[in-house]
């Protein structure tokens, strides 16, 4: 488990990350790789959509120009500060502070879930997984947003004592195991040599 996937050491890291999240962002995950993503699902007006790991409300953002019934989640109060700043508390998004393995919603609650940059600070990801499948209606979907694995030996190394970094195969191994189907995955770049994003759409199986 990498430093990072530790909720404590997380929040303290985005208490501090949060002055100048949305400056460096855009070298990892700019606006066109998110709206590239967004393409991806089928988000229609009146769906009621979760936002985990919200931030800043980046993606926040983005999934307003689909719907307005959005709702955002993070354990990181000074992250949701910035997040404020830019919606209100409870304007255009109603925002929750809450963690992932512990969603506090009823079953079957969203019609979408979108994840971006956030899944790599999960301790135990299979378990929030579980909770996104238990929130989200039977037969709709859930994106999630995680860094692609380096493949590259000592950069992996030292990727991998951070936080969590997964391919393809690891992505399916963990979707597979919180119960989703139809699993498909797409990578995102900035441009070539910058950090890779593995985007993952799922389908929580029908009743």
């Amino acid at each position: 488990m990498g430093v990072l996937e530790n909720k404590a050491r997380a929040r303290l890291f985005y208490k501090y990350l949060s002055k100048v999240y949305d400056r460096v962002n855009p070298f990892i995950w700019n606006e066109e790789m998110r709206d590239e993503a967004l393409e991806m699902l089928d988000i229609q007006q009146g769906d009621r959509v979760l936002d985990v790991g919200c931030g800043t409300g980046f993606g926040t953002e983005g999934l307003l120009r689909y719907t307005d019934d959005v709702h955002g989640l993070d354990q990181s109060i000074h992250q949701m500060q910035k997040a404020w700043e830019k919606f209100g508390k409870n304007d255009e998004v109603r925002f929750y502070r809450g963690d992932a393995e512990r969603l506090p919603f009823a079953d079957d609650s969203f019609d979408v879930i979108w994840s971006s940059g956030s899944i790599e600070y999960w301790p135990n990801p299979v378990t929030a997984l579980e909770e996104f499948r238990r929130v989200v209606k039977p037969g709709s979907k859930v994106l999630v947003v995680g860094p692609d694995d380096p493949k590259s030996g000592v950069f992996q190394k030292l990727a991998d004592a951070i936080m969590l970094f997964y391919d393809e195969e690891e992505a399916d191994r963990m979707f597979e195991a919180a119960g989703f189907v139809d699993i498909e995955h797409h990578i995102l770049q900035r441009q070539p040599g910058s950090p890779r994003a593995i985007v993952t759409i799922a389908r929580a199986p029908e009743e």
